[in-house]
């Protein structure tokens, strides 16, 4: 295999996971963080990085459109729950465990 082909395998998983996130919009975010450690709001932060390692000028408001494939606002009122004090709780101690 070669870099392009590693290249355009990479970004077809990338874009097969984004539509997995997208189809299943009841996996809170708080409980990717609490299982994984990282969340779409963390793909959307890796995004606008990546973007910015070429130059590219992105907002996170912008990424996150891309990733959630809507804008924040519409994607929290249609699909985000509020989180439980567990929930809460667990998610301070994932945080830490976050990658960068």
């Amino acid at each position: 295999m070669d870099d392009q082909q590693r290249t355009e395998i990479e970004a077809a998983l990338f874009r097969k996971m984004i539509a997995h996130f997208r189809k299943y919009p009841e996996v809170q975010n708080i409980e990717l963080m609490n299982l994984a450690y990282f969340c779409r709001n963390c793909f959307s932060k890796w995004y606008m990085g990546a973007a910015a390692e070429r130059g590219i000028e992105m907002d996170y408001d912008q990424a996150r459109e891309i990733i959630y494939g809507m804008p924040f606002s519409e994607y929290k009122s249609r699909h985000q729950e509020k989180a439980s004090p567990e929930q809460l709780s667990k998610f301070e101690d994932s945080q830490a465990k976050a990658t960068e």
